[in-house]
């Protein structure tokens, strides 16, 4: 390592999804404007290059948010990060009107992430797993200027300490299986859906199933459905069928930034009724074309007396067997029917991810993370986590905060402008703490940080936020 791990950042990013990537750009971009001092910046990355959903690339699958809605647009329309610019760079801009298309392929917009990702490569060490956050040794543990990361190496050739006056967590989503079931060569979840196909030999499977009730499942069940014409695909829907996405024009003012503000001032009932009515704008649910596909599919073979392709409606995986090498799915029709078993050569969890969990990293620093009454994380509305009093160090979130920002919380849509706000907080209280150090040393007392984390004004109701102080945007 070179010397640039005895370097205090201003900014560590754990994780380099899209999210972080566009931190990553925002702060270039406010380098690149004068704005200002730099503000020095890392990123570290498990994967041993970038990666977002690979095992998803599906062919003729397309994003389910509009193009404009990149890492850079909302947050800087003339970006050199746009999409629009990607396409420039690669040739690709008049064929792309000419397509009239406001939904790329997935494909594509992968090849988007990782141009970008490029052009900001040297702030980013691959291969390199936070294990833990922690404050210095012999830190007061509300005082200190700065938090230690201890990073493990993925080659296993040993690990080092950076640290940061700001961390923004950005692990992403953990994939969930349905209980009782268990991840191995036979069963997979749908995010290492194309890795564990790839590795089989198609001619072995000829009885697959899918299970789930969303956008991934609907085209995992296409996917195989066209890929393997000699075997029956089952799907498995906990739902009478699957459910249309309301991706209409008033429905999907739920992820504009205005809504950000609309949700995280709201009351408690106000938040309630942003799930209630909209939650089928997002969660287990599928695109309109890709319903369509299927059944046509269904039909088709019901014209011509072949049933290849089965829906199996109101049912869910209640466990796996393995009985010699066969793999035996348990399936409950309903509540309270009874359980059956459908032998496959594969089964294909689709059945989504739970919230980004970040208590495993901070470790000793948790105590200092405040929660609210249900133990969730109190969030300001610039994604930094309320910690105790005069901790002046900042732990920002990108994904885990649905509790306190809704539905945008990990997704695309607020993408640009989440980076941009917790860019504009990272400035504005460094330059806080800046103009506070003549006057710190001239009256010798302690005025560090903003007046919530002094605990000036500090109001409970208001979610830990300062009475009367401007949030950073």
């Amino acid at each position: 390592m070179s010397d640039r791990e005895h370097e205090i950042y201003d900014v560590v990013g754990i994780g380099f999804g899209p999210s972080n990537l566009s931190l990553a750009i925002a702060l270039e971009e406010y380098r690149a404007n004068g704005a200002g001092n730099e503000i020095s910046s890392l990123f570290l990355e498990r994967q041993a290059s970038f990666g977002w959903h690979r095992n998803m690339l599906l062919p003729w699958a397309t994003m389910q948010v509009s193009f404009l809605k990149d890492l850079a647009t909302f947050r800087n329309p003339t970006s050199s990060f746009s999409f629009i610019a990607y396409l420039h760079a690669s040739g690709r801009l008049v064929k792309f009107v000419n397509n009239q298309d406001f939904f790329p392929t997935r494909q594509e917009f992968h090849q988007y992430l990782e141009w970008a990702q490029a052009r900001v490569a040297d702030r980013v060490a691959y291969g390199s797993e936070v294990r833990s956050i922690r404050l210095p040794s012999g830190s007061a543990r509300e005082r200190s200027e700065h938090l230690r990361l201890e990073v493990a190496e993925a080659t296993g050739r040993g690990g080092r300490t950076v640290e940061a006056r700001n961390v923004v967590i950005s692990t992403g989503l953990v994939p969930n299986m349905p209980e009782g079931t268990e991840r191995d060569e036979r069963v997979w979840h749908s995010s290492e859906f194309l890795e564990r196909y790839r590795r089989m030999d198609p001619r072995e499977l000829r009885r697959v199933a899918v299970a789930g009730a969303g956008q991934s499942a609907a085209e995992i069940t296409r996917f195989l459905y066209d890929e393997l014409p000699h075997a029956q695909v089952h799907a498995v829907v906990p739902s009478y069928g699957y459910s249309i996405a309301d991706d209409s024009p008033f429905a999907n003012q739920v992820f504009d930034p205005s809504a950000v503000d609309a949700y995280y001032f709201g009351t408690e009932r106000t938040r309630e009724a942003f799930w209630r009515y909209h939650r089928n704008t997002n969660y287990s649910v599928v695109d309109d074309d890709v319903i369509r596909d299927l059944y046509r599919r269904w039909y088709d073979d019901e014209v011509r007396g072949v049933r290849r392709l089965e829906f199996l409606n109101l049912t869910r995986v209640a466990g796996v067997k393995r009985v010699g090498a066969e793999t035996r799915v348990c399936l409950q029709e309903g509540p309270d029917g009874e359980v059956r078993e459908l032998t496959v050569d594969a089964l294909v969890c689709a059945t989504g991810y739970d919230a980004m969990e970040p208590a495993g990293l901070l470790g000793d620093l948790d105590p200092l993370c405040l929660r609210d009454e249900a133990g969730r994380y109190r969030v300001e509305r610039d994604y930094r986590i309320v910690t105790a009093p005069a901790m002046r160090c900042g732990i920002y979130l990108q994904g885990g905060t649905e509790h306190t920002h809704g539905l945008t919380s990990s997704l695309l849509s607020n993408l640009a402008l989440r980076s941009g706000e917790i860019v504009d907080s990272i400035v504005a209280r460094r330059a806080e703490r800046n103009a506070q150090g003549p006057i710190l040393a001239e009256i010798g007392g302690d005025i560090s940080g903003t007046p919530a984390e002094r605990g000036d004004l500090f109001d409970e109701k208001s979610g830990g936020r300062a009475v009367g102080t401007p949030l950073p945007r």
